[in-house]
Formats: structure tokens, sequence, C-alpha cells
């Protein structure tokens, strides 16, 4: 099971999904996020964090892109209240940037319910002209033969967390959509920060 996939079947039975054009400036996560994809996707009314929003191409069994924007201190990544658990790591101000992907495994191995959750390659990289880190991770969840791979890029800019995320099955669809999702990831903008080259 996909990591937004599962939080979806809670979601309200109103969500609906919408076309999101290539190559055009899209604002997502509640306008805090710009971003300029170079492909299709389609695009959730439900929201899987407080400022969040998914993206897919072909369901999201099968690829989701994930975008979450301003966490806050002291808040999860994803809504405790869609799964009715209290467990869930909250990010703090003052976290170093190889504790994200540190986070981001403790939420997902709590929501996917898997002890099969693997970091792989860690580098720095830069958001929206912030200071941030890429992190490749792969995991499986019981009763699913799919191995799936993620990679996801998270920066803090004033105090908040921001994080996009990709994930898809091993087999074909992570690597097939891998070069657009990284092109899309050079184009995000923090819509509500100022960034360090900034006057």
């Amino acid at each position: 099971m996909a990591i937004i996939a599962a939080l979806l079947m809670a979601a309200p039975s109103y969500a609906e999904w919408r076309a999101v054009p290539a190559d055009e400036s899209i604002k997502v996560a509640q306008d805090k996020i710009e971003v300029v994809p170079n492909m299709e996707w389609n695009r959730s009314t439900a929201s899987s964090a407080k400022f969040g929003e998914t993206w897919t191409a072909d369901g999201v069994a099968l690829n989701e892109l994930t975008f979450f924007a301003a966490v806050e201190e002291g808040d999860t990544l994803y809504w405790n209240r869609i799964f009715g658990s209290d467990k869930l790591p909250v990010f703090k101000s003052d976290m170093l940037l190889p504790e994200i992907p540190e986070l981001f495994e403790k939420s997902n191995r709590l929501l996917l319910d898997t002890p099969v959750f693997t970091i792989e390659k860690v580098e720095a990289d830069r958001l929206s002209g912030y200071p941030a880190v890429r992190f490749s991770y792969r995991y499986a969840v019981p009763d699913d033969l799919l191995e799936r791979r993620g990679e996801a890029v998270g920066a803090i800019a004033n105090g908040k967390l921001y994080l996009v995320n990709f994930v898809a099955p091993s087999l074909h669809y992570f690597e097939h959509y891998l070069p657009s999702v990284r092109k899309l990831f050079g184009s995000v903008k923090l819509l509500d920060t100022k960034t360090e080259t900034d006057d």
C-alpha cells in the first residue's frame, strides 16, 4: 500500500481529483508552495496534512507526489485524526537537516504499520534557495508483494518544515517518473517565506 493511499481511504467521500496541466506554474498546499510540473498530474482535494496536498499520475497505488508545507513546531507530518493515533512524532523547529529523514521514516513506519522501511542515500541539496536534505528510501508492507521506493527533499525555512515526496513501486513506476519528479523538485518555490538570497 502506498503512503498516502492509507490516508485517502479515510478521507471524506466528497474528495475529488482535478487535472494538473504540464508546464504551468501551480500553487499547491493552500498556496504555500509553487511548482512547475513538466508532465500532467492529478491532484486530490483531500488533504493528508494541515497544509498538505497529494498528486498522482496513475493512481496513488502506483505513484504519489506529496507536498508538506509550513509544518510548525509540535505538528505532525500527517493528520493524527485521520487514523486515530496520537503517537506520530512531531516536528521541532531546531531539528537539524539530517533529522528530517528520521522524522519521515518514523511517521511512515507507524502509518503503514511496517518494520520494513529503510532510508538509503542522504545528501545535501537546496529547496527554493534554502539548505535542504534529499533522501531516498524503500519499504514494504505486510500482505503486499510490491516493494516501493521513494525520494524526497525537505528544508526548514523560518522555523517551519517543507517537504516534497515521491513514492512508487520499485518495478517500472519509480524509475519511469523520477526524472520528471526531480525537475519538479528543482522548480519548487516557497511562497510564504523569504529566501536567504532575498533583500
